[in-house]
């Protein structure tokens, strides 16, 4: 019985850290065959990017709902059903035969993405609290795992000249058969109705509440909720805005503007990746001895002074330099605010954490186009600026995150 007690939250973080991985896996599956269905397509520069939209306004629409259909059918089901209904939106990807059909793919892989992230951080809540530490960097951690190992499966996919719906097509197979194998031990849905320590309590000795007190309680607790979830919605806005700048402008800023070499402009965001991957790998034992609100004011200062240093010098070994702190700086961000999202008082898990995230992947979805947009008024390494100062208001912000500490 003891053995039995200690392996179930065992099994159930091996199960959610798969769900991680897999999310990675999947989000990344289809990134390196990009060229060859651009030009499959016969697409233009300007008829791709407005293609690729298609997967972040999936991602922004569903994690709207992701609470409600979280509550209707529990974070266990929801994480594997989504994983899987994105996992075979792969295979019309793979086969789209016109933009329109493109768009449609994205988005419904956007949309199942979007509801896993939620179902899936859930979880990681309810494991992060049977553990009573923190558990959801390397979390975390685990996702940017599975994206960069499928980055690299594609590009070698790509390289032997596999052909795009064969390559996607096998991808999601074993991402399917990844799920329902590996998160069978997710826990039930009961942790998605468990009673938040700090809610109001419940009057009588029967347990019943009474019914004028709890509404008066429940429009209090709502009340008292909407601060922190907005101020941590903000955290992720300013986190994420960052991390799409760097996917998407760091190699171009290293090439046209200090005029590296085509496999040197890479270098930036890989930089930034490996140290961002690193950083949660390790996060939750610095979270754990310091607390969250500490990491993330010296995270983001990092983050803030070393792309604002780098950016200044103007030099490539220095951007390279300031883009890898970057990542390393707001590597425990995410985790951290999804985290103490999951654990307002008085807000289910599911809930807290979709709000977050909502007005988190605002800013992966605007954030970018916002860069080009300033770019083109001031130059880039001014835009890029922007991902420093929204660093730098994080450190003002993080004290919201102190939920975390429960």
């Amino acid at each position: 019985m003891v053995t039995e007690e200690i392996a179930a939250p065992v099994r159930a973080r091996l199960a959610v850290t798969v769900a991680f991985v897999a999310h990675g896996l999947l989000g990344a599956a289809w990134v390196a065959r990009i060229p060859q269905i651009k030009e499959h397509l016969g697409l233009g520069a300007g008829t791709m990017g407005v293609a690729l939209l298609g997967a972040p306004v999936g991602v922004v629409a569903a994690v709207r709902f992701a609470g409600r259909i979280v509550h209707r059918w529990g974070s266990r089901a929801t994480t594997i059903a989504a994983g899987a209904v994105g996992a075979l939106s792969l295979v019309p990807l793979g086969l789209s035969w016109n933009l329109g059909s493109l768009i449609c793919s994205l988005v419904l892989m956007g949309g199942s993405l979007g509801l896993m992230d939620v179902a899936m951080n859930a979880q990681g809540v309810a494991v992060e609290r049977g553990y009573g530490r923190p558990l959801m960097s390397g979390l975390h951690g685990a996702y940017s795992i599975g994206t960069l190992l499928s980055a690299l499966v594609g590009s070698a996919a790509a390289h032997a000249g596999v052909p795009v719906a064969v390559h996607l097509t096998i991808a999601a197979a074993v991402l399917v058969l990844l799920l329902l194998v590996g998160c069978r031990d997710l826990l039930d849905r009961s942790i998605d109705a468990l009673p938040d320590p700090a809610a109001p309590a419940l009057d009588g000795a029967s347990g019943a509440p009474d019914g004028a007190d709890s509404k008066r309680r429940g429009s209090a607790a709502a009340r008292a909720a909407r601060r922190p979830l907005i101020m941590l919605g903000v955290i992720g806005l300013c986190s994420f805005v960052g991390e799409g700048a760097m996917a998407d402008w760091s190699a171009i800023y290293l090439r046209e503007s200090l005029g590296t070499g085509p496999g040197a402009a890479g270098l930036g965001y890989a930089g930034c990746a490996i140290a961002m991957t690193a950083g949660r790998l390790a996060g939750d034992r610095v979270v754990a001895r310091f607390g969250p609100v500490t990491v993330l004011r010296t995270g983001s200062l990092v983050a803030a002074a070393g792309l604002a240093l780098g950016l200044l010098l103007a030099h490539p070994v220095a951007a390279v330099s300031g883009f890898t702190l970057f990542g390393l700086g707001v590597a425990v961000v995410a985790p951290v605010t999804f985290s103490a999202a999951g654990n307002v008082p008085g807000v289910p898990a599911a809930a807290g954490i979709s709000r977050v995230t909502g007005v988190g992947y605002l800013g992966l979805l605007g954030g970018p186009p916002v860069i080009g947009f300033v770019a083109q008024g001031v130059g880039l390494a001014w835009a890029l600026a922007v991902p420093a100062a929204l660093a730098g208001l994080i450190v003002l912000l993080a004290p919201a995150t102190a939920t975390a500490e429960r």
